[in-house]
């Protein structure tokens, strides 16, 4: 499997450290607001990434923390406090927001099929290793105080930035926004290990601490929570594009100087959901929900289809006529599936199921390439084999893409079947019993008679793994 890898800036080979155990880190959500569809297209993808590393046979190990401390807007102490913001929004406290909110979080991923990382941990269950990551930077000289707060030295490292090569002049100060620069800076990149000192008085969440009553800066916590579950070595870190600088190359910062030996070996960024007007954030109005698809009459998962249409590393233009689009093909998908009608006593067919696997193995391999992975699932329609098998292909793939098409395809047929008359169905019912027990006690004579007996009536029988079905003409 080649993926991306935004430290190389190559797609390299995903070799584990550890044999098949992969250790999975990725940048939970800011509990202050609802997710956007532009931060669930990021965990749409990091989760065909997990399940496609499941498929493969890895043994998976994620965790993702949950942002509940207050987070600013910038290392420069600037801006707003988010948490606080919200919970002077909803006149509730900050940790009844943050309760909110992650639950409405995982509402949302669990509506698009994302599968729950195998440890959530929020922000405020490790305060004590925050501390005692900053206390190991200050003894191993990579940190200093100054002005109330404790900053990272920048300087005592051989590369700070590791995913653009910025050099120091291109950046006026070490931070997202364009923002004042803090005067207790050593260096302009410098970033906040521990705040004591802060503009804002009213901040809510405050913490004893060698250095003062204060709260951890925004880079610490996805550091300190990797190691506590996850060791002092990841294979593979995600998060969105906007992540990379300065947040995680902070995280690298900070983690390698601590642990004194590489980190991450792997860096998976996916890139922005944009609208016409450029970059979707909450801050700009354009405020796309889960919740506000759904009023508008799209299912969830016709979004998360409508995310595998496209390259994880290309940015994806959102308009309501593209997911129009979207659904349409969708709906079509799931009709197709719908008319997959295995025969009676059809087998797999082992060449063409491999075939298949094939084709859909050698788009993901490819830099987990989900728009032909998409192509390789209508591809099964194609292919010169029976219904059977084409079925057993798409509940494979859907094991990674997760679209729901054949719970879909059966909620469809259950729409289009008319209603039977309760007494036929008991009637039905009451033969295909007959028919098991005759089977059971070898008289197939009797077991064929009450097939065609049924037959004349309309009745087809199909017997599954599951056991005999039935359709009525």
């Amino acid at each position: 499997m080649l993926l991306y890898n935004s430290l190389t800036k190559q797609r390299d080979e995903f070799v584990p450290r550890f044999g098949k155990k992969v250790s999975m880190y990725t940048c939970g959500p800011t509990v202050y607001h609802f997710a956007h569809i532009g931060n669930l297209r990021t965990y749409t993808m990091e989760d065909v990434l997990e399940k496609y590393l499941r498929y493969l046979g890895y043994d998976v190990s994620r965790v993702m923390n949950v942002t509940d401390v207050g987070h600013l807007s910038s290392d420069g102490d600037t801006g707003e406090d988010k948490m606080l913001k919200g919970a002077k929004r909803e006149h509730k406290t900050v940790m009844e927001i943050a309760k909110f909110y992650t639950d409405a979080f995982f509402a949302d991923c669990e509506k698009l099929n994302i599968k729950r990382p195998d440890v959530i941990e929020p922000a405020t269950n490790c305060i004590d290793e925050f501390i005692d990551m900053v206390k190991t930077l200050l003894e191993k000289g990579f940190a200093y105080e100054a002005g109330g707060n404790v900053y990272f030295d920048t300087s005592k490292i051989e590369k700070y930035y590791v995913f653009n090569d910025f050099s120091e002049d291109d950046l006026a100060v070490g931070v997202r926004d364009s923002v004042e620069e803090d005067g207790n800076k050593k260096n302009k990149a410098d970033f906040v290990l521990w705040f004591t000192k802060s503009k804002f008085e009213d901040h809510e969440l405050k913490w004893d601490s060698p250095w003062g009553v204060g709260y951890p800066g925004w880079h610490i916590e996805c550091s300190c929570i990797a190691r506590k579950h996850l060791g002092e070595y990841l294979d593979i870190h995600c998060g969105g594009i906007d992540n990379a600088f300065p947040h995680h190359t902070n995280e690298i910062a900070q983690s390698e100087a601590t642990f004194g030996h590489e980190w991450c070996k792997y860096w998976f960024h996916v890139h922005h959901l944009n609208t016409s007007s450029g970059k979707m954030s909450k801050s700009k109005g354009e405020f796309l929900t889960v919740s506000l698809l759904e009023q508008k009459g799209y299912a969830p998962l016709v979004y998360r289809f409508f995310c595998m249409q496209s390259h994880y590393r290309k940015n994806l233009v959102f308009a309501w006529e593209n997911l129009d689009n979207a659904r349409t093909a969708y709906d079509k998908l799931v009709a197709r599936v719908a008319a997959l009608k295995p025969a009676e006593g059809e087998a797999l067919d082992a060449a063409a199921f491999e075939e298949g696997k094939r084709r859909f193995t050698d788009a993901l391999d490819n830099d987990l390439n989900t728009s032909l992975a998409v192509t390789a699932l209508y591809d099964v329609f194609k292919l010169n084999t029976n219904d059977f098998t084409k079925l057993a292909l798409i509940r494979d793939f859907e094991a990674v893409l997760s679209l729901g098409l054949i719970e879909a395809a059966g909620e469809l047929e259950k729409d289009e079947a008319p209603a039977l008359d309760p007494e036929f169905v008991a009637y039905i019912e009451s033969m295909i019993e007959a028919r098991r027990a005759a089977k059971k006690e070898k008289n197939f004579a009797e077991a064929d008679r009450i097939r065609a007996e049924l037959l004349e009536k309309g009745v087809t029988l199909l017997d599954t793994r599951e056991g005999t079905k039935y359709t009525v003409e």
